[in-house]
């Protein structure tokens, strides 16, 4: 009710008291009795604004604006069902979990062993027949032919539990358009990055933390909801942007200050650390990213060279 008066008209003594500091700030901006909809945004405005009491809470409204930071624990689009089956199957048979030459379960033990409909496995089953992994007996089964350089979903993914492979996971943990750090390796021509903060899982134990800085000219805000579990897979469907190449620089560093509580270990402890650089199929630089992984309960593979098929 006060904003609807002239500084002079605003007679109450309490209200003269608790508005002190922003009244002659009303009477600049009130000069005549505004609309019931004009009072309740100068309302806003001035308490926000002005008022010493909610300046912490001023402050974050202005860094979201700028940073349009999103925080929250958002879970990232599942990849399809068929896709998830044949890049589980994938990364055991890199990781040598099943071995080769290994006679798979007919296919409806295998539905059932991992909860899917005997036609999602089929189908998953035929990726790995295309890629030449899977050798099918008529009136014996499926046969597992091991191989390297295969092309997948998560086929630049280097980590995996100590005892090898594992399905992968993830949470969003923070997405922001924030201006490039100026110790980051040259990923565009713009000022600007998105700014993706992941906790990645194996087999749903927590084992990295991800900050992927994806160059602005592709899109110019990223929507927590649309991410997949793969960024990969999400750069392809929705930036159309294939990532070709990855140069990678393994070492050691300490856990950051952002990490959540469920990844399991303290800030500052000693961890390993990846350093991406991500390159398009023309060799222009798309991303760059910093991986800290737990070394107790996964390790960084990287398989090299060409087994022949016989």
């Amino acid at each position: 009710p006060w904003l609807c008066r002239n500084d002079h008209q605003a007679t109450s003594a309490m209200k003269t008291t608790q508005l002190a500091s922003v009244k002659p700030i009303c009477a600049c901006v009130t000069p005549y009795p505004p609309s019931a909809r004009n009072r309740r945004a100068i309302a806003f405005y001035l308490l926000f604004r002005f008022a010493p009491c909610y300046t912490p809470f001023r402050h974050c409204i202005n860094i979201i604006s700028i940073q349009k930071a999103t925080s929250a624990i958002v879970k990232p689009k599942a990849l399809p069902k068929t896709i998830q089956v044949s890049e589980m199957l994938i990364r055991e048979i890199a990781s040598g979990r099943i071995p080769d030459g290994t006679r798979l379960p007919t296919e409806r033990q295998m539905a059932d062993d991992l909860g899917v409909a005997v036609g999602t496995l089929r189908r998953a089953l035929s990726i790995l027949e295309e890629q030449g992994l899977l050798k099918r007996v008529q009136g014996s089964g499926n046969y597992v032919q091991a191989r390297t350089n295969i092309q997948s979903v998560y086929e630049f993914f280097r980590l995996e539990l100590l005892q090898g492979g594992g399905l992968q996971t993830t949470d969003n943990l923070d997405v922001a358009r924030l201006k490039k750090e100026k110790t980051m390796p040259e990923i565009g021509p713009g000022r600007v990055a998105h700014r993706i903060r992941r906790l990645r899982y194996l087999d749903g134990i927590p084992v990295e933390l991800e900050e992927i800085w994806l160059d602005g000219r592709f899109i110019d805000e990223v929507e927590p909801t649309d991410l997949r579990d793969s960024l990969y897979f999400y750069y392809k469907e929705k930036l159309k942007v294939v990532i070709g190449s990855v140069t990678d620089t393994v070492g050691v560093a300490t856990v950051p200050d952002w990490t959540p509580d469920a990844f399991g270990m303290a800030v500052g402890a000693p961890c390993g650390l990846v350093e991406r650089i991500g390159y398009d199929l023309s060799g222009e630089t798309v991303e760059y990213s910093r991986n800290w992984f737990n070394h107790a309960l996964c390790r960084y593979t990287n398989r090299l060279g060409r087994r022949q098929i016989t």
